[in-house]
């Protein structure tokens, strides 16, 4: 379908500019951080599924952000960390462009909705607590989830049509590591001012959609918080929030960079440092953030370790 409206059967990816050493110890660090992401998230994925301690909302929900996180860097690091192994550019054809830009963007869509859900979850927990178990049921939170995964991969149907629906003709040279919108089409030579400015609208509504459900479920939050009499009361309540709110920051603010603009051609280095804070950096703090300072789930860790040491043992 794509290659009816394009020239260009594939393009060439440019990558990092800069010389062998400086690419070779890119990848290191890269690789470093790609390496601890996966792994750090693939053991909240499993310690979630196999610990009966953790069949709670909130670390459903953190499984399903894992989940959505691993894969999410895994669209693109692998080929960008190819690229800076081998110190070439590298080819990618017009489908695979395609479909590497719509699950990076459907995933991360997903995430952002996903996100949304958290914070309704934690509102009902500090807001609404003796209810909490009755309205965050097993079903409710699996419609949740699932509705998250469905909008995310439905909602990117069109910009993904209307990005690769145009003519490439200027040149089949991407000034990236991987498919990025911006720099697709900015080798249109069409004009996209239009599609620029409706993928513009549609990219505020999904990121503030969610962002808004955000704040003004920290809001009710922080409120009721505040109306706590003991101090120890609420920092017990706080303390059940500041980890989602911490990785709410981090990834609206390194998102609200990338997407959230006027004009998506914008400058390549720009866009790369952007994209590698949303790829490598987020996901690779996002396993600290949701464990370090949480016992119970530290416990399950240590309790699922124990085991597979005895069973190893055996």
């Amino acid at each position: 379908m794509l290659g009816n409206y394009s020239s260009v059967t594939e393009f060439l990816l440019l990558g990092f500019p800069g010389s062998q050493e400086l690419h070779h110890f890119l990848f290191a660090i890269f690789f470093f951080f790609y390496s601890v992401a996966v792994l750090g998230n693939t053991v909240i994925i499993i310690t979630v599924s196999v610990n009966k301690r953790l069949q709670s909302p909130i670390y459903f929900f953190l499984g399903q952000l894992s989940i959505l996180e691993t894969l999410t860097t895994s669209t693109a690091v692998p080929f960008m960390l190819r690229g800076l192994l081998l110190s070439r550019t590298q080819m990618i054809s017009l489908t695979a462009c395609g479909a590497q830009l719509y699950l990076y963007l459907s995933l991360g869509t997903s995430e952002f909705t996903l996100l949304g859900v958290m914070a309704v979850d934690r509102y009902v927990a500090v807001c609404n607590p003796l209810r909490y178990d009755i309205i965050m049921n097993s079903c409710t939170c699996m419609w949740m989830v699932i509705v998250s995964w469905v909008f995310g991969f439905l909602s990117e149907i069109w910009p993904i049509y209307a990005t690769f629906h145009v003519t490439f003709c200027k040149s089949n040279l991407i000034d990236h590591f991987y498919c990025d919108r911006g720099q697709l089409l900015k080798l249109s030579c069409d004009d996209t001012r239009f599609s620029e400015f409706i993928l513009f609208l549609l990219a505020v509504f999904k990121i503030f959609g969610s962002l808004i459900t955000t704040i003004v479920s920290y809001a009710y939050i922080i409120s009721t918080i505040l109306r706590i009499p003991s101090a120890s009361g609420r920092s017990k309540a706080f303390s059940t929030c500041v980890s989602h709110f911490t990785f709410v920051v981090i990834g609206y603010g390194t998102c609200l960079f990338l997407f959230v603009k006027p004009k998506q051609t914008q400058a390549a280095e720009y866009n790369r440092v952007a994209s590698l804070l949303v790829l490598v950096v987020t996901p690779f703090l996002n396993p600290f953030i949701f464990t370090l300072r949480n016992d119970k789930f530290i416990q399950a860790f240590q309790d699922g370790i124990k085991r597979c040491y005895q069973l190893l043992k055996d």
